[in-house]
This record gives C-alpha cells, sequence and structure tokens, in this order.
C-alpha cells in the first residue's frame, strides 16, 4: 500500500471520485514510486481527477487547476460535505433531468448565484451521466456533453466521498484555480511538484483542447518546459507527464526521460486508441 509523505498508511478509499481524460490511475504503479516521502510539500497544478495525489496522499499539498468548477468541486468537497451529499441525492439518472441541469450554466446570473454546494453537485453528476465522463466546453465555455444514457451510475459515491472529504480537510490542502505557473510560486528547496498537463497530440485526430477555452497548444508545451527549468535551478524536484512525441523528447532533453504504456481512448478515430508511449521526466 502507497504511504504518504511522512505519514501512516494511506486510506484507500481516498482515489478518484469523477471520470477524467488522461487520469492516472492506470500508471500509479509507475508514477507513486518517484514521488518522495520525505515531507516536503507537494503541488499539483494540473490536478484532474486527483490520481496522484489520492494514492500518495501527502499531509501538505497545493493544488490547481486551469478549470475553477473542478476546483470548486474539492473545496466544496472539503468544507460541506453534508451540503453536497444533500444536492447530489436531488439528481436523478434520466435524458430530460440531464438537459435540464446541464443547461444551468446557460443563464450566468441565475449559475452564479447558486450556493457553492449546487454548482458542485451539478458538476458530479454531469460527470457520472454524461458520454464518457468527458468534460468537454464549447466556444463560449458552456459545458456540452450529450448524456450518456448508462444504467446504474454511481451518482452518489458516499463512502469515497467521505474518505476524500477527510482526507482535504486534514492534508492542509490549499486550492487554487488560474495559471499554474503562479501555483507554482512559493515551491522551494524540499518540495515537490507533479505536472500532468494537457497532452502534446500524438496525431491531429488525438489533439483534445476542448477542457478549458483556449486549448494548450505548442507555446504552452514550451512555458511549461520553462517553468520546470525554474523549478529545477530553484531546487524544487518535479515530476512530469505527457506524450512521448519528439517534440516532447526534445524539450526535456536535459532531464531523465522515462517511456512507459499507457491506454488513451480520446481520439476522434477508433483506429488512434489503445496503448501508445507516454514519458516520466523528472529532475531527480
Amino acid at each position: 500500500m502507497t504511504r504518504a509523505h511522512g505519514a501512516n498508511e494511506a486510506d484507500p478509499l481516498v482515489r478518484p471520485f469523477l471520470k477524467w481524460v488522461g487520469g492516472k490511475r492506470q500508471l500509479l504503479h509507475e508514477i507513486a514510486p518517484l514521488v518522495p516521502r520525505d515531507g516536503g510539500r507537494y503541488f499539483e497544478p494540473f490536478i484532474g481527477g486527483g490520481a496522484v495525489l489520492f494514492a500518495t496522499q501527502p499531509r501538505k499539498a497545493v493544488v490547481n487547476d486551469a478549470n475553477p468548477g473542478l476546483i470548486e468541486v474539492y473545496g466544496v468537497l472539503r468544507d460541506d460535505l453534508p451540503g453536497l451529499l444533500v444536492e447530489l441525492r436531488r439528481h436523478v439518472n434520466t435524458a430530460a433531468h440531464y438537459y435540464a441541469v446541464r443547461d444551468w450554466d446557460r443563464d450566468p446570473a441565475a449559475f452564479a448565484a447558486l450556493p457553492p454546494a449546487s454548482r458542485a453537485a451539478r458538476f458530479i453528476y454531469l460527470n457520472k451521466t454524461c458520454y464518457n465522463g468527458l468534460y468537454r466546453v464549447n466556444a463560449s465555455g458552456l459545458f456540452n456533453t450529450p448524456f450518456g444514457n448508462y444504467a446504474n451510475p454511481a451518482i452518489v459515491d458516499e463512502p469515497v466521498l467521505r474518505a476524500v472529504s477527510s482526507y482535504l480537510r486534514g492534508a492542509d490542502a490549499q486550492l487554487s484555480t488560474g495559471d499554474y505557473g503562479e501555483s507554482l510560486s512559493t515551491a522551494t528547496t524540499g518540495d515537490f511538484a507533479y505536472l500532468d498537463p494537457p497532452y502534446d497530440p500524438v496525431s491531429e485526430t488525438s489533439n483534445f483542447t476542448g477542457y478549458v477555452q483556449g486549448g494548450f497548444a505548442r507555446a504552452e508545451q514550451v512555458r511549461l518546459r520553462e517553468t520546470c527549468d525554474d523549478l529545477n535551478a530553484r531546487g524544487v524536484r518535479f515530476l512530469l507527464s505527457n506524450s512521448a512525441t519528439e517534440f516532447i523528447r526534445d524539450q526535456y532533453a536535459n532531464y531523465t526521460v522515462q517511456i512507459v504504456r499507457a491506454t488513451r481512448a480520446i481520439n476522434s478515430k477508433a483506429s488512434g486508441r489503445g496503448a501508445i508511449d507516454e514519458v516520466l521526466v523528472r529532475n531527480f
């Protein structure tokens, strides 16, 4: 069982409660042994579904994501679990209810006025019942994934939600939403950062840019590598995941680059899905 940073044995119920594109559960056997356990702060600026954070359960964590709705979910889960559970239980697995709830954000003022627990429950409900758990927004920033038509989705996974809530409350977890570079600004010698950005596409058909408005083009990949250079200069240990494209391997040629195999399904062509090479890059 994975051990947390300088803590007791990890709670196995602390695990991802959302389906997430590019989630790292299948690579935890490769990633978790590389996460330092010496008590430094843990930074994760692209938290997503949180598989690595929840597997390693550091006692001090700085968590960020560009998706404000996702960070609101983690905040509500940490601070108002009872309210979140009440709101989740209001939702049912029907297409009519799904599309009505999906449309809540079409009135921005009314959506912003909702209690945080209502917005967080909507986020989890849509994630559990939408097609393939795919978080996707249109050009206006509105969630537009269709209904998944699943027989019995776990809309209220109470044991896991309670365990994650307990971990977040006890872990001195700082939450932020915004630029990944800003979230890393206080990292210093002895700290560790795990970076799991949107991947450099291995082909045109595998490029997934609907997670947030604006996407994550190669200029951002270069800026991220420059951020890693800065972390290295500050004495911060980092581990980064990405696709094993020639571009990415060239960017990180000065660091240790390990090739791993992972199965990915985000490709508009079925022939482009399956096991692919990815990289784990580290400076230690």
